[in-house]
Parts: C-alpha cells; sequence; structure tokens
C-alpha cells in the first residue's frame, strides 16, 4: 500500500542526518545563541535578501502561528483569514487560544477574493457605532500555498500590501510549505520579494526536508523582546541547535528548493495519472496536494490501495480527499498508485 496523508511522513534527508550525527558531540551554548544557528540565520537572511530582519527558529507550524500572531496583535486586536485558512481550522484554537478572534471570509480556492477583502476592512474600520464593542482588525494571515495548494502570484501580493498599508494591518503568510510554492513552475513570487511583501512570515521545515522545524523571518521592530514572547510560550527550544543545524543545511546550495521540485514532479505525474484514469481534479493546484472528487465506489478503492487525507463532502455526495507529495516521494510510488487504482 502507497502512502500520501502528508508531506511529514518520513523523517528527514540524508545531508541533515549525517550533519547532526557529525556535529553530535560538539559542545554549544543553548536556546539558539549557537554557531550553527548563526550560521543557519546568516544563511536564511542572504536567501531572502534582507539582512536587517530577524530570524528565529521554532519547531511547528501551530505554535509559529500561534506565537507571532500574539505577539503582533494588541488585547484588542484581531486576524483576517479565509475559512480555509489553516489557522482557523486546523489548530485546535490556538490563535483564539491567545485571547486573539479570527475574523473569517469566504475561501476563493483558498484565497481572499482581494476586492472583498478590502471592502470588508473599509467597511469594519468604518463602523464607529460599534467601536468599543467589536476586535479591531489588525493582520492579514495567508498561507503561500495556500490550504487547497493555489498559490498568490505577485501581482496579488502586491495588491494585499497595498490594502495592508492602506489600512495599517501587517501582512502574515504562514510558510509552512513554502519550499513547495517556491518550486513550483506556476509560481512567480521569488523568496526575496515575498521577504519584502510580508511583515512576516516562516519558512517551514517539518514538511521539506528538516526532522522537524520553521525559521520565522520578522521585519526588524515589529515585536519588541521577541524571543521573550518565545520563551513565554515554551517555544524557544533549549538545544537550539538542533533547529540551526538543519537549516543551515537546507539553506547551503540551494537543498531546500532543490528536493522541494521532487514533490512538484510526483504530483504533477499523479495528476496526470489520475487525470487519465477519468478521476475528478478539485482546484487549480499547482504545488504538491492532489484533491480527488470520488464517489462511494472510487472512495472504497481508494482507501483499500492507499492512505490519504479524508477533505469532506460536496454538496452533491461525493466526497473528497488529499493526496499529498513531499521531498522524499519516490517517482514509483505514484506508479503503483496508479496501477493499484486498476
Amino acid at each position: 500500500m502507497t502512502h500520501f496523508d502528508s508531506d511529514y511522513l518520513e523523517g528527514c534527508h540524508a545531508k541533515i542526518l549525517e550533519t547532526l550525527t557529525s556535529t553530535n558531540m560538539r559542545q554549544t551554548v543553548g536556546y539558539g545563541r549557537d554557531e550553527f544557528s548563526e550560521e543557519a540565520r546568516a544563511k536564511v537572511l542572504a536567501a531572502c535578501g534582507n539582512p536587517d530582519a530577524e530570524v528565529e527558529f521554532m519547531v511547528g507550524g501551530t505554535q509559529t502561528n500561534a506565537t507571532i500572531l500574539k505577539a503582533i496583535l494588541r488585547p484588542y486586536e484581531s486576524v483576517v483569514s479565509v475559512e480555509s485558512g489553516h489557522i482557523n481550522g486546523h489548530e485546535a484554537g490556538a490563535v483564539e487560544g491567545t485571547g486573539h478572534k479570527i475574523l473569517t471570509l469566504p475561501s476563493h480556492n483558498g484565497k481572499f477574493d482581494l476586492d472583498e477583502l478590502e471592502t470588508f476592512i473599509s467597511e469594519w474600520r468604518a463602523n464607529t457605532n460599534d467601536y468599543e464593542h467589536v476586535t479591531w482588525p489588525a493582520v492579514v494571515y495567508i498561507s503561500q500555498p495556500t490550504e487547497l495548494g493555489t498559490l498568490y502570484s505577485l501581482d496579488e501580493f502586491r495588491r494585499l500590501r497595498k490594502i495592508c498599508d492602506d489600512h495599517q494591518l501587517s501582512l502574515f503568510a504562514d510558510g509552512a510549505r513554502l519550499g513547495y510554492a517556491l518550486a513550483s513552475p506556476a509560481n512567480d513570487v521569488s523568496l526575496p520579494e515575498l521577504a519584502k511583501l510580508c511583515d512576516a512570515f516562516y519558512i517551514g521545515g517539518t514538511k521539506v526536508g528538516a526532522l522537524f522545524g520553521e525559521a520565522a523571518v520578522v521585519r526588524r521592530g515589529l515585536i519588541p523582546h521577541f524571543r521573550t514572547v518565545i520563551k513565554q510560550d515554551g517555544a524557544l527550544l533549549a538545544k537550539g541547535r538542533l533547529l540551526g543545524v538543519q537549516f543551515s543545511v537546507l539553506f547551503t546550495d540551494n537543498l531546500y528548493q532543490r528536493i522541494a521540485e521532487n514533490a512538484i514532479a510526483c504530483a504533477e505525474k499523479m495528476r496526470k495519472g489520475l487525470t487519465a484514469k477519468g478521476y475528478e481534479l478539485l482546484y487549480d493546484a499547482p504545488t504538491n496536494q492532489v484533491f480527488v472528487a470520488l464517489d462511494a465506489k472510487g472512495y472504497d478503492l481508494f482507501s483499500r490501495v492507499t492512505t490519504f487525507t479524508d477533505w469532506g463532502h460536496l454538496a452533491n455526495g461525493r466526497r473528497v480527499i488529499r493526496l499529498t507529495t513531499s521531498w522524499a516521494t519516490a517517482p514509483e510510488a505514484i506508479d503503483t498508485l496508479i496501477a493499484d487504482l486498476g
């Protein structure tokens, strides 16, 4: 049986494991102030083309989302997300648990309709009658790629930046799968452009070759005492070197993006194979997630030959499943899946 549940089913890239092993007995200071972490910070900033930003490493995506949003938002402020946003539907209320409301708008293939977003913010800000009774939207949350595997274009990012500037909001991008966005031929947003247009974002390692870890990149001065906030949330890893080593390896010789290209190629191979067999694919998702609409017979067949994520029901009663490739997916696994489907 093949397995396409998620993009973190494997451990880590061999070069990371080798480096962790070869440096294992070297003594370093803790909490991410070691030489490996400092080297990783320098490499990440160089790749971002922004030497003045702050880079801090955390363990997982939910932790990073909640910590950054808690740190940016004042007690009376809220964050705006599409309904399908990861912070809204997949993080067990982690952001709300910090005391901040998530204001949601409809998802259009995983993305904001930008006219709709601008109207929403404008009307919310203009509602002075209820000023003291409602939260104040202060951050726009997106992910690149989105929860549905779709991508924001460079023009859309520029429009998002303008909306945020016009209404004094911060723009925060969840990059848990950022490597797969950067590796997609459909993408036109480079890492330096992303770093320029966002106030904060993170580079996901957990789903793109690392054992665990996310590299948060934050505009300097946006979050005073950022490391203290991370510590308060229990997110400042004592053996921070374990994160530093991994990101130093990932950002050597463009390894991060190079290994992500495998996931894109395997996902495209999967799409072609499934389409050839007559399966309906949902969403224009050019990254590493493949969504398939199935009737009861098709769902039963997929359940017998592979593992996947159940994505819910359509209005016509069919079910949607998600198949996810990764940096480590073997092309032969795609061949096996297609063959097993008969």
